[in-house]
């Protein structure tokens, strides 16, 4: 299967440029599906045998027309697309085999492994999506449990996904999105921003008495305040990052202070090797503690890179998403 134009049936939209694949997190496609007052098809990978694109834990949606989400890149996601529709029709949750002992031998995958995937229906009106929802609100862990009829959300569980093969029950953990917030408005703050919002992150650009219009592509939110001001508005927690980007210390060394205090799960400042020495003493004066201090990335990013406003930004942003990497496998 190796034209992408199969990747889902012509029933379901954007098969010759999968860009659905982007988004792994399907609580947003999930949000817009209930609040519309659609069922969904919920797909959850369980079990990997053997090497993988993506592991346990990993997701699609299928709401009507539109999919979110992937597993292979482009070899059994039509497939399972068309379970998704029957699932949609009849309730009956599926489980689906592909791979090394699947009945399907005529769906290859590539890397030479096994793909275990179940697939339940969401109604409209599900209580439990609901919840789910409303714990990512208010950026609480939690973990969907089900057995395809019963769903349930139940406090969150040590792994991204577990399961019980007699009677079969799957339970998935869901962290708070993960959050980058950006302060600055130079060519550099603004790569990093837009970077950020591309790659899927809950993206906030802060930009102190920046101009009245938003910025000329999509962000999660603009905010004009100080950094400080605008980080206890939002609130930090330990799927958050920060990137203090305005160059000038009046902003960002508060900025960096409130993330560190609230935990971030990186906090870094852009700025020439010159200044450390100087901010660290401010931020000493300012009573933050040397374990604090030690969790702060001062000149961060890849010099190997360059120095152009988005090869800082890639360099960076692979720094944060190392530190939510690391996060995720802890939990």
């Amino acid at each position: 299967m190796d034209d992408t134009a199969t990747l889902i049936p012509p029933s379901l939209a954007d098969a010759d440029w999968p860009t659905f694949g982007w988004q792994v997190d399907i609580r947003p496609a999930l949000a817009e599906a209930l609040a519309a007052g659609r069922p969904v098809a919920l797909a959850t990978l369980y079990k990997v045998e053997g090497s993988a694109p993506r592991g346990p834990g990993a997701q699609m949606l299928f709401d009507g027309e539109r999919a979110t989400g992937y597993f292979s890149g482009d070899c059994i996601e039509g497939d399972v697309a068309r379970h998704a529709a029957e699932v949609l029709a009849t309730g009956e949750p599926r489980h689906l085999h592909y791979g090394l002992g699947s009945p399907w031998i005529d769906i290859r995958l590539r890397c030479g492994g096994a793909l275990h995937i179940f697939v339940e229906r969401v109604a409209h009106d599900s209580e439990a999506a609901r919840a789910l929802l409303a714990r990512g609100e208010a950026r609480r862990s939690c973990a969907w449990h089900s057995d395809g009829i019963r769903q349930h959300v139940i406090e969150a569980t040590g792994s991204a996904s577990s399961f019980t093969q007699e009677p079969f029950s799957l339970t998935r953990r869901y962290d708070p999105a993960p959050r980058v917030i950006v302060s600055g408005g130079d060519p550099g703050a603004l790569a990093m921003a837009q970077m950020a919002m591309i790659a899927g992150f809950e993206t906030i650009l802060v930009r102190p008495g920046g101009p009245d219009a938003p910025p000329p592509f999509p962000v999660s939110r603009y905010l004009r305040g100080e950094p400080e001001e605008a980080l206890a508005q939002i609130g930090i927690d330990g799927w958050t990052a920060y990137v203090g980007a305005t160059h000038e210390d009046h902003h960002d060394l508060g900025g960096c202070l409130a993330a560190l205090r609230g935990k971030a799960a990186w906090v870094g400042m852009i700025g020439a090797r010159s200044r450390a020495e100087g901010r660290l003493a401010a931020l000493r004066a300012s009573g933050a503690s040397e374990e604090e201090l030690a969790r702060l990335h001062l000149t961060p990013g890849n010099p190997a890179l360059g120095k152009a406003p988005f090869e800082v930004a890639t360099g960076i942003l692979s720094d944060v998403m190392q530190a939510f990497a690391r996060i995720g496998a802890q939990a």
